[in-house]
Protein backbone atom coordinates (compact mmCIF):
# COMPACT_ATOMS: atom_id res chain seq x y z
CA UNK A 1 0.00 0.00 0.00
CA UNK A 2 1.32 3.57 -1.04
CA UNK A 3 1.40 6.22 1.12
CA UNK A 4 0.06 9.61 -0.91
CA UNK A 5 1.67 13.09 0.26
CA UNK A 6 -0.45 15.68 0.64
CA UNK A 7 0.03 18.66 -1.47
CA UNK A 8 -0.48 22.05 -0.09
CA UNK A 9 -2.15 24.51 -1.63
CA UNK A 10 -0.49 27.48 -1.80
CA UNK A 11 -2.69 30.99 -1.99
CA UNK A 12 -1.84 33.94 -3.73
CA UNK A 13 -2.72 36.46 -2.28
CA UNK A 14 -4.26 40.18 -3.98
CA UNK A 15 -0.71 41.25 -2.95
CA UNK A 16 -1.82 45.37 -3.56
CA UNK A 17 -4.09 44.72 -1.00
CA UNK A 18 -2.67 41.99 1.28
CA UNK A 19 -1.25 43.26 5.06
CA UNK A 20 2.42 44.43 4.48
CA UNK A 21 4.22 46.83 6.51
CA UNK A 22 6.05 48.10 3.06
CA UNK A 23 2.89 49.07 1.21
CA UNK A 24 2.05 52.57 0.86
CA UNK A 25 -1.06 54.40 -0.03
CA UNK A 26 0.33 55.05 -3.69
CA UNK A 27 0.11 51.00 -4.05
CA UNK A 28 -3.77 51.05 -2.94
CA UNK A 29 -4.01 53.40 -5.08
CA UNK A 30 -2.40 51.82 -8.07
CA UNK A 31 -4.49 48.83 -7.45
CA UNK A 32 -7.44 51.09 -7.65
CA UNK A 33 -6.76 52.42 -11.09
CA UNK A 34 -5.86 48.81 -12.16
CA UNK A 35 -9.18 47.29 -10.67
CA UNK A 36 -11.32 50.41 -12.66
CA UNK A 37 -9.26 50.19 -15.63
CA UNK A 38 -10.09 46.73 -15.84
CA UNK A 39 -13.22 46.86 -15.05
CA UNK A 40 -13.90 49.20 -17.48
CA UNK A 41 -12.71 47.65 -20.38
CA UNK A 42 -14.90 45.04 -20.10
CA UNK A 43 -17.87 45.89 -18.89
CA UNK A 44 -17.97 49.47 -20.61
CA UNK A 45 -16.35 48.40 -23.22
CA UNK A 46 -18.59 45.37 -23.74
CA UNK A 47 -22.01 47.76 -23.11
CA UNK A 48 -20.40 50.68 -25.45
CA UNK A 49 -19.60 47.84 -28.73
CA UNK A 50 -23.80 46.33 -28.02
CA UNK A 51 -24.91 50.04 -28.02
CA UNK A 52 -22.65 50.97 -31.40
CA UNK A 53 -24.13 47.22 -32.51
CA UNK A 54 -28.02 48.07 -32.04
CA UNK A 55 -27.05 52.23 -33.05
CA UNK A 56 -25.43 50.88 -36.71
CA UNK A 57 -28.29 48.23 -37.37
CA UNK A 58 -31.14 50.56 -36.56
CA UNK A 59 -29.28 52.89 -38.72
CA UNK A 60 -28.80 50.77 -41.60
CA UNK A 61 -32.25 49.08 -41.20
CA UNK A 62 -33.98 52.75 -41.47
CA UNK A 63 -31.57 53.11 -44.41
CA UNK A 64 -33.49 50.26 -46.14
CA UNK A 65 -36.68 51.20 -45.39
CA UNK A 66 -36.59 54.62 -46.89
CA UNK A 67 -34.99 52.95 -50.19
CA UNK A 68 -36.96 51.00 -52.91
CA UNK A 69 -36.32 49.51 -56.30
CA UNK A 70 -38.15 51.08 -59.44
CA UNK A 71 -37.99 49.65 -62.76
CA UNK A 72 -36.22 52.13 -65.20
CA UNK A 73 -35.22 52.12 -69.13
CA UNK A 74 -32.15 53.20 -70.35
CA UNK A 75 -32.44 56.61 -73.26
CA UNK A 76 -29.87 55.77 -74.88
CA UNK A 77 -27.12 52.95 -76.03
CA UNK A 78 -24.77 52.36 -72.64
CA UNK A 79 -21.08 52.55 -73.48
CA UNK A 80 -19.09 49.31 -74.49
CA UNK A 81 -16.42 49.81 -71.81
CA UNK A 82 -15.79 52.20 -68.66
CA UNK A 83 -14.20 55.41 -69.97
CA UNK A 84 -13.30 56.49 -66.34
CA UNK A 85 -13.43 53.89 -63.16
CA UNK A 86 -14.61 55.32 -60.50
CA UNK A 87 -15.33 54.24 -56.34
CA UNK A 88 -18.62 51.58 -56.49
CA UNK A 89 -18.20 50.69 -59.79
CA UNK A 90 -17.34 47.38 -61.32
CA UNK A 91 -15.76 46.68 -64.25
CA UNK A 92 -18.86 44.93 -66.23
CA UNK A 93 -21.39 47.76 -65.56
CA UNK A 94 -21.01 51.72 -66.75
CA UNK A 95 -23.01 54.90 -66.06
CA UNK A 96 -25.51 55.48 -68.36
CA UNK A 97 -29.13 57.77 -68.26
CA UNK A 98 -32.29 56.20 -67.02
CA UNK A 99 -35.78 57.35 -66.93
CA UNK A 100 -38.40 56.31 -64.86
CA UNK A 101 -42.06 56.93 -63.48
CA UNK A 102 -42.47 57.66 -59.64
CA UNK A 103 -45.56 56.66 -57.56
CA UNK A 104 -47.31 59.72 -58.64
CA UNK A 105 -46.86 59.65 -62.32
CA UNK A 106 -43.99 62.10 -62.42
CA UNK A 107 -41.31 60.97 -64.90
CA UNK A 108 -37.88 61.49 -63.92
CA UNK A 109 -34.45 61.11 -65.52
CA UNK A 110 -30.69 60.63 -64.01
CA UNK A 111 -27.43 58.25 -64.39
CA UNK A 112 -27.29 54.79 -62.86
CA UNK A 113 -24.95 52.05 -63.63
CA UNK A 114 -25.66 49.26 -66.13
CA UNK A 115 -24.45 46.33 -68.31
CA UNK A 116 -22.24 47.43 -70.93
CA UNK A 117 -23.61 47.03 -74.04
CA UNK A 118 -27.50 47.39 -72.95
CA UNK A 119 -29.16 49.05 -75.48
CA UNK A 120 -31.89 51.61 -75.34
CA UNK A 121 -34.98 50.91 -73.95
CA UNK A 122 -33.50 48.26 -72.07
CA UNK A 123 -35.51 47.56 -68.26
CA UNK A 124 -32.93 47.84 -65.73
CA UNK A 125 -33.63 48.15 -61.81
CA UNK A 126 -32.75 51.69 -60.10
CA UNK A 127 -32.77 52.65 -56.60
CA UNK A 128 -34.35 55.46 -55.44
CA UNK A 129 -35.19 57.09 -52.36
CA UNK A 130 -38.36 59.01 -50.81
CA UNK A 131 -38.01 61.99 -53.24
CA UNK A 132 -37.74 60.23 -56.22
CA UNK A 133 -33.49 60.55 -55.63
CA UNK A 134 -31.44 58.08 -57.58
CA UNK A 135 -29.40 56.41 -54.50
CA UNK A 136 -26.88 53.30 -54.24
CA UNK A 137 -28.15 50.20 -53.49
CA UNK A 138 -28.72 49.77 -49.49
CA UNK A 139 -26.80 46.59 -47.92
CA UNK A 140 -28.31 43.39 -47.55
CA UNK A 141 -29.55 42.07 -44.50
CA UNK A 142 -26.74 40.37 -43.95
CA UNK A 143 -24.19 43.06 -44.77
CA UNK A 144 -25.92 45.01 -42.47
CA UNK A 145 -25.62 42.68 -40.04
CA UNK A 146 -22.13 42.21 -40.34
CA UNK A 147 -21.42 46.04 -40.69
CA UNK A 148 -23.08 46.65 -37.33
CA UNK A 149 -21.21 43.70 -35.60
CA UNK A 150 -17.48 44.99 -36.74
CA UNK A 151 -18.74 48.58 -35.78
CA UNK A 152 -19.50 47.41 -32.20
CA UNK A 153 -16.33 45.19 -32.17
CA UNK A 154 -14.36 47.94 -32.83
CA UNK A 155 -16.09 50.21 -30.30
CA UNK A 156 -15.78 47.49 -27.63
CA UNK A 157 -11.65 47.12 -28.13
CA UNK A 158 -11.82 51.28 -29.20
CA UNK A 159 -13.08 51.53 -25.04
CA UNK A 160 -11.19 48.94 -23.99
CA UNK A 161 -8.00 50.88 -25.13
CA UNK A 162 -8.66 54.01 -23.88
CA UNK A 163 -9.14 52.53 -20.60
CA UNK A 164 -5.93 51.04 -20.43
CA UNK A 165 -4.65 53.99 -21.98
CA UNK A 166 -5.95 55.81 -19.10
CA UNK A 167 -5.07 53.63 -16.70
CA UNK A 168 -1.48 53.94 -17.99
CA UNK A 169 -1.42 58.03 -18.47
CA UNK A 170 -2.55 57.41 -14.27
CA UNK A 171 0.13 54.85 -12.84
CA UNK A 172 2.71 56.89 -15.14
CA UNK A 173 2.01 59.76 -12.69
CA UNK A 174 2.08 58.05 -9.74
CA UNK A 175 5.52 56.36 -10.73
CA UNK A 176 6.68 60.09 -10.89
CA UNK A 177 5.20 60.92 -7.98
CA UNK A 178 6.92 57.45 -6.09
CA UNK A 179 10.22 58.89 -7.72
CA UNK A 180 10.11 62.32 -6.76
CA UNK A 181 9.61 61.04 -3.06
CA UNK A 182 12.20 58.72 -3.12
CA UNK A 183 14.57 60.85 -4.69
CA UNK A 184 13.74 63.93 -1.34
CA UNK A 185 13.58 60.61 1.61
CA UNK A 186 16.73 59.85 -0.05
CA UNK A 187 18.27 63.37 -0.04
CA UNK A 188 17.04 63.53 3.97
CA UNK A 189 18.30 59.95 4.23
CA UNK A 190 21.04 59.23 1.84
CA UNK A 191 23.70 61.36 4.20
CA UNK A 192 23.27 59.52 7.67
CA UNK A 193 23.73 56.02 5.91
CA UNK A 194 26.87 57.11 4.02
CA UNK A 195 28.50 58.23 7.51
CA UNK A 196 27.49 55.00 8.76
CA UNK A 197 29.12 53.38 6.23
CA UNK A 198 32.44 54.83 6.10
CA UNK A 199 32.54 54.94 9.94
Amino acid sequence: MTRTRATRVKKVPLWRWRHNPLRRSSDRVEAWIVLAAWFVALVGGLLAGVAADAGMADSLAARRASVHTVSAVLTGNAPKSATVTTAGGSGDTVWAKVRWSAADGSTHTGMARVATNSTAGTSVKVWVDTRNRLVTSPPTALEARLQSALAGVLVAFGTGGAAAGCACLARLRLDRRRMRAWEAEWKRVGPQWRKKMNG
